[in-house]
């Protein structure tokens, strides 16, 4: 019985970065064994171990062979026989198939190394294609390692092409769909994901709401990108920028989906596509299963982002107060602020406007302060009873707001 330290702890370990789980192959070994030294069986396809003390996984050296298109099933051979290297040829990129022994030395049969070098994410053999999901894997690593200059070699990219050609991706589940896209929106360089997966053409079966931004105008004044899809990649980038929180950047990449479906007589214009990208946002979400946070803000942002555009020089007192209260910024004041930093990130979407100071933020926090500040307690002392309390709460929010919309330039 041998083991080794691979995948993501050896990679990282190699480019200095810190590694906070550990995933082990046994060697030789067998359920039977495994059982006997104290390890614990989980999984079901195949077996994994958690170790007695440390509880990390580890792994009998498996083989896998798909037995149908997408998921429809593999074959694994975990015999005592299969070696270290046949493990490693089922992983899906050269830099995740490196191992490590007890004593330090790496086994490297496919060039892993080297490839981190040169930054390249390159498949480790042609069974990459058996499985949809590495499609999605590979953009997360562009998008995880794009700032230290990583790109998916041309071999690859043409793999993952033909992949999205031959109808692999149609058998994802939504529920991987959302793991790895959740991880890729947690990376440095989200957009990258998405720009990946739209040049295999991957994005048009995995998100069509987004792939169909791309292409459609918008006017030139306010948008010096032309292109929506365009300004929807740069603001998932600023988003990036503003918050590390993946909830901001999910809902900053949603917020113009209505855009994607006007009506081409009325282009440039997308008068009233607020509504109707919170309707898609739904719909998006509801398919892939997404977490209610992640649905929740990304359908705020979506339905009042205008209204964050207008705040500052526009919109009323009564508007602004009815905002407040939909977005529910009284009882839940972090995710308000979440709001705040998705539809900032929209505004610095685009060229030229990356650096700028805009004043909507700050002053939406200060008409939430003076709305704040008038108590239902004190309405109640003045006699007011029943649904009269609501009514001159909203009355006196409102007056209270007005003082700042009133000094507006």
């Amino acid at each position: 019985m041998q083991v080794y330290l691979v995948g993501g702890a050896v990679r990282d370990k190699l480019l200095g970065l810190d590694t906070h789980e550990h995933d082990w192959v046994v060697v030789g070994s067998t359920p039977e064994h495994m059982l006997n030294l104290g390890y614990r069986q989980v999984g079901k396809e195949f077996p994994v171990f958690l170790h007695p003390k440390t509880h990390e996984e580890y792994a009998l050296a498996r083989t896998e062979k798909s037995t149908g298109p997408g998921y429809a099933g593999f074959h694994f051979d975990f015999n005592s026989k299969v070696s270290l290297e046949d493990d490693l040829k089922r992983r899906d990129l050269t830099i995740n198939a490196i191992a490590e022994d007890a004593d330090g030395n790496l086994i490297d049969p496919y060039n892993g190394v080297k490839d981190l070098r040169e930054g390249k994410l390159r498949a480790v053999s042609p069974a990459f294609a058996e499985d949809p999901v590495r499609v999605l894997r590979a953009a997360k690593f562009a998008a995880r390692f794009h700032l230290q200059g990583f790109h998916i070699t041309h071999d690859t990219h043409e793999l993952m092409q033909k992949m999205v050609k031959a109808g692999e991706l149609d058998h994802l589940i939504p529920e991987r769909v959302w793991q790895e896209t959740a991880g890729a929106l947690a990376t440095a360089s989200p957009e990258r994901y998405f720009e990946v997966l739209r040049a295999c053409g991957a994005l048009k079966i995995v998100f069509p709401e987004i792939d169909r931004l791309f292409g459609v105008p918008q006017p030139l004044k306010y948008h010096p990108e032309k292109d929506v899809g365009v300004h929807t990649m740069l603001a998932l980038k600023q988003a990036a920028k503003l918050s590390p929180k993946p909830t901001i950047r999910f809902a900053a990449l949603l917020h113009d989906l209505g855009k994607g479906t006007t009506a081409k007589e009325l282009l440039p214009s997308h008068h009233g596509h607020e509504g109707r990208s919170a309707k898609l946002v739904l719909n998006l979400c509801d398919r892939l299963k997404v977490p209610n946070e992640f649905k929740k803000l990304a359908h705020l942002v979506a339905k009042y982002h205008g209204h964050f555009l207008r705040v500052a020089d526009e919109l009323s007192a009564k508007k602004i107060l009815e905002v407040l209260k939909a977005v529910d910024a009284f009882r839940k004041p972090a995710r308000f602020y979440d709001f705040l930093m998705a539809c900032e990130a929209d505004l610095r979407g685009r060229p030229g406007f990356e650096n700028n100071k805009f004043p909507q933020a700050e002053f939406f926090q200060k008409a939430l302060s003076q709305a704040q500040s008038i108590q239902v307690k004190d309405i109640i002392a003045r006699g007011f009873e029943g649904i009269e309390i609501k009514q001159e709460l909203e009355r006196l929010q409102t007056e209270a707001i007005s003082e700042l919309t009133a000094h507006r330039s």
